[in-house]
């Protein structure tokens, strides 16, 4: 049996970037020392979730990748043993930023970054602002899966977590476990409490189904605390590959949280239920489409 340690950090964030960085240390070695072989953190966790206004300043909070960050966190992976999945703001080029994942191995060698494809913008979520899509057509770029010490992940970034071709595809592509660092939360100011309970549970249950269309496991890690007027919601969770949840974090606290998961109940899953093999491969054209007229 292949049983995997996934460790989960869910934090809160200040405008201190430094002290952002090393909180988010803490926690991976916090996690390790509970056995952790992976180790997720939340989306952007090196600063505030700056989005939230469109302000030209913010982009001096980009940096290269690999770079600085990458470097520091590669220390720290050898140092634990533990593959590191860190969001990060990368400035590529003047005027060309991404919202960027790198992958850490075990042995602290770096073996890649995503960009975050789907770019939303609405309020409070003003990333088009910010960030450029990752480009789909790029050879080492696009939707990809990282063969680490632990085996092999896939990695989208919040908003791709709405998308069940992204999930697809990383999952064709051989991902054993889907990670999604996010940033999302409750508007403050909206006055029904019901779409705030319904927005979450909407959020949940769309990567939970991704969990169960694609057969592996869902982790998701998410961020707390009040930003000006977002209350981030947390409930980092992870779901088996029938969806069921087998942790689920709280919305108000930071929490560390390592758990076991065994890799070859993807098999179990995928023969029991084998959407795989049954998938219409050659009636899929429309989707190609934006929309069917």
């Amino acid at each position: 049996m292949r049983k995997v340690n996934i460790g989960l950090v869910q934090m809160s964030c200040s405008a201190d970037v430094a002290e952002n960085t090393q909180k988010a240390i803490k926690g991976i070695r916090e996690a390790a020392a509970k056995g952790a072989n992976i180790v997720c953190l939340q989306e952007l966790f090196t600063s505030l979730y700056f989005c939230d206004v469109e302000d030209h300043a913010n982009f001096n909070l980009a940096e290269a990748i690999p770079g600085p960050t990458t470097d520091l966190l590669s220390t720290v992976a050898k140092e634990c043993n533990v593959v590191i999945i860190a969001s990060l703001f990368e400035k590529r080029a003047a005027g060309l930023y991404h919202n960027t994942t790198a992958v850490l191995d075990a042995d602290g060698k770096y073996l890649g970054k995503y960009r975050k494809m789907h770019i939303p913008d609405d309020p409070g979520y003003y990333e088009k602002f910010y960030f450029t899509p990752g480009d789909a057509s790029a050879d080492d770029l696009g939707y990809k899966i990282f063969e680490t010490k632990y085996g092999k992940l896939g990695v989208l970034i919040c908003w791709d977590q709405w998308y069940p071709e992204a999930a697809r595809i990383t999952s064709l592509m051989g991902a054993e476990i889907l990670f999604y660092p996010t940033a999302i939360g409750w508007d403050t100011n909206e006055p029904d409490p019901n779409m705030n309970t319904e927005q979450y549970n909407a959020w949940q249950t769309i990567q939970r189904s991704h969990a169960v269309a694609n057969g592996l496991h869902v982790v998701s890690v998410n961020r707390v605390g009040r930003e000006a007027d977002q209350q981030f919601w947390g409930g980092s969770f992870v779901a088996n590959p029938f969806g069921s949840l087998l942790y689920l974090a709280s919305h108000d606290k930071e929490e560390v949280h390592v758990q076991e998961i065994d890799l070859d109940l993807t098999e179990k899953y995928r023969t029991t239920w084998p959407y795989l093999r049954d998938r219409r491969v050659d009636s899929y054209g429309p989707i190609l489409k934006r929309f069917i007229d």
